[in-house]
Formats: C-alpha cells, sequence, structure tokens
C-alpha cells in the first residue's frame, strides 16, 4: 500500500459519498433561502395578524426589501409598532404631560385595588 493511496477512490462507496455530500449541499442552500424567505415575511404577518391599515405598503416594502435591504427594516418598524399609540404619545410629550403627572386619579385606583384583597384576608 503506497503511502499516498486515498481511501474509497475508485469504487462506489467514493460515488455514493459524493452523492450525500451533494444532497447535504443542496439541502443546507434550500433551508437557508427559506429561513431568508420566512424572515423577509415576518413584517407582512404580522400586519396580517393585526389587520394593520397598511399592509399594502408593508408587502411593498417587503418585496422592495429583497433588493434593499435598508427598506425592509422600514417595514419591519412600520408593521411593528403601533402608529396610532406612538402619535398619542408623542403628542402627550409634546404637551408636557409626563406619566407621572397623568395617572394621579389611577394612582388613587390602583391602591384601592391593591388594599382591597388585604382588608378582605384581615376579616377572615
Amino acid at each position: 500500500m503506497s503511502l499516498f493511496s486515498m481511501p474509497f477512490v475508485d469504487s462506489g462507496v467514493d460515488t455514493a459519498l459524493h452523492v450525500i455530500a451533494s444532497v447535504v449541499m443542496v439541502g443546507t442552500i434550500a433551508a437557508a433561502a427559506f429561513g431568508f424567505w420566512r424572515l423577509h415575511e415576518l413584517p407582512i404577518q404580522k400586519a396580517h395578524s393585526k389587520d394593520h391599515h397598511q399592509l399594502g405598503l408593508i408587502t411593498a416594502l417587503t418585496w422592495i426589501g429583497f433588493v434593499w435591504h435598508w427598506v425592509w427594516v422600514i417595514a419591519v418598524v412600520i408593521a411593528f409598532v403601533d402608529g396610532e399609540q406612538a402619535l398619542r404619545r408623542i403628542r402627550d410629550i409634546w404637551k408636557g404631560d409626563t406619566p407621572s403627572q397623568q395617572p394621579a386619579a389611577s394612582m388613587e385606583k390602583v391602591d384601592a385595588v391593591i388594599s382591597t384583597p388585604k382588608q378582605e384576608t384581615e376579616h377572615a
């Protein structure tokens, strides 16, 4: 046996190993492409689940995002951020209403709810 002899050369095992390696390589590439597709479809799925009003815009930005990836980031932000709630929060900040100033009456309600179970356990 030579020092430079290679195992499995010119045998059926050699062909089988090449076939297995090719199947694994194609499967890995297909799985990566499928994962990339599912990741890019994430904003559309989120928009469908929330019945988002800008579904067409999110879909178009997602498709454009396959070419320009920064556009996909915009689609993700639009899909996941509740625009109405964000605008209300910005409006409240602009008016100067901070969260510590707003819920003064609601804090009394929270204290009442918290103290109610304590009073029930004291009577029991």
